[in-house]
């Protein structure tokens, strides 16, 4: 059971990393990208890796923390200009070829020892150059903190039933979120849905009208109202995310390289992101966005700018690739090595576990892929026989696994955990 709770503590670690957040915010921009335009954008990394290196090398030459970041994104704005402009008339195929081969260009620029002096090179820039600024704006203080205080080795010293007890309490919150989240989607009564015409419209017919005044059909859903669904799942999730501390005390420094502040900086971001990308969605522009996504020509023979709005959604995804670059390299150092192609399949990755042209799926996705892959190395390392895997090679097996889920998943659920298959429309 004790090596349970460790792989189980470890999971949990990697889940709030400011990595995985990092992660998460540029899951968020190719959502943008791809997701919600249909632009098939191979190149996240290069958008991480110049905000990182526009964020590092200005403060790391004395220029304050908020120049650094404006110049992170100045950075990500003039490569998605130079970049957008002669390849957002290109599409599927082409647009990834183009995308991933510029993100590439710049991580050998960067590794040229041509810049040294301002890019190290291949060895990077190391954090110390640059993160003071951001941990001197920490109120934390000095010191350690457990989250929570109050977790299950206060209760019959860590009983195995109490860890079984809160197990089951999270398992039925979490299924009470789901249950709760799907009573909110009432299903057409049966009248109705026998009512559609060849178009797939509702028409208003004698037995239709009949069925709304007695509102009575077996098989319709209780839809809960919207202010009592939220209020019940906000309550749910508070509660799912104490049980989880409470079973995985986790402790990390105050202010430190990896502690409390930047992962709590990291994630509010995150949740950021996550509103802005929905308010944008929700407006006329974003509509114009799936508009192109299903058959641009459509939107261009309504007198629109497609070019222009792809233009806009390729910036806007790019800063946000930008803002996950800084994130990434905060608690580490900045080598172009380490964000390279694979970082962008890494987005793709958790992009489509949670879902493509959904708000939280990027997030989730993220949290997932991350917390899944130390899982997996975790079980391995404690249960197969170094003479049939190694520590070594368990890095490279958890990748196997991953990558074969994220097939089965794409094969039997191509929308992903929260997506929609009528959202899968792309003109590429």
């Amino acid at each position: 059971m004790d090596t349970i709770q460790a792989i189980l503590n470890s999971m949990l670690r990697e889940a709030i990393s400011p990595q995985t957040a990092a992660v998460a915010i540029a899951a968020i921009g190719l959502n943008v990208h791809f997701g919600f335009t249909g632009l098939l954008n191979i190149g996240q990394s290069g958008f991480m890796l110049l905000g990182a290196y526009g964020f590092a090398i200005s403060i790391g030459h004395g220029l304050p923390l908020v120049v650094g970041v404006l110049l992170g994104f100045a950075a990500a704005l003039v490569f998605a200009l130079v970049l957008g402009a002669p390849t957002l008339k290109l599409r599927g195929d082409y647009l990834a070829i183009v995308t991933i081969s510029a993100a590439e260009i710049i991580r050998y620029v960067g590794r040229s020892a041509l810049l040294t002096d301002f890019t190290g090179a291949a060895q990077g820039l190391q954090g110390v150059s640059y993160r003071t600024p951001f941990t001197n704006l920490s109120f934390f203080g000095d010191g350690d903190t457990t989250l929570s205080p109050f977790n299950i080795y206060d209760i019959a010293g860590g009983a195995v039933w109490v860890r079984l007890v809160g197990w089951l309490l999270l398992a039925a919150c979490v299924t009470g979120i789901v249950l709760v989240a799907k009573a909110g989607k009432g299903r057409p009564t049966k009248a109705r849905r026998a009512s559609r015409d060849a178009d797939g419209l509702v028409t208003a017919t004698p037995a239709t009208e009949r069925r709304a005044d007695l509102g009575a059909d077996a098989r319709q859903v209780a839809v809960v109202s919207p202010p009592v669904r939220r209020t019940v799942i906000g309550v749910l999730v508070a509660v799912s995310v104490f049980l989880l501390f409470f079973l995985m005390p986790t402790s990390y420094q105050d202010t430190g390289v990896s502690g409390w502040w930047v992962r709590v900086i990291a994630w509010l971001l995150v949740a950021v992101c996550l509103l802005v990308v929905y308010l944008l969605v929700r407006s006329p522009w974003g509509r114009l966005l799936r508009g192109i996504r299903e058959d641009e020509d459509a939107i261009r023979s309504l007198g629109k700018n497609v070019f222009a709005i792809k233009m806009q959604a390729l910036i806007i995804g790019g800063l946000f690739g930008a803002l996950g670059g800084m994130l990434y390299v905060l608690p580490a150092s900045v080598q172009p090595d380490s964000m390279g192609r694979s970082l962008t399949f890494f987005c793709y990755t958790a992009l489509l576990l949670g879902g493509a042209a959904t708000i939280f799926g990027p997030a989730l996705g993220a949290v997932i892929f991350y917390a899944a892959r130390i899982m997996i190395k975790g079980v391995a390392n404690a249960y197969i026989p170094d003479s049939i895997m190694n520590g070594q090679q368990t890095e490279q097996f958890s990748f196997i696994v991953v990558g074969v889920a994220l097939m089965l998943i794409v094969i039997f659920r191509p929308q992903g955990i929260l997506g929609n298959k009528r959202e899968l429309r792309f003109n590429v």
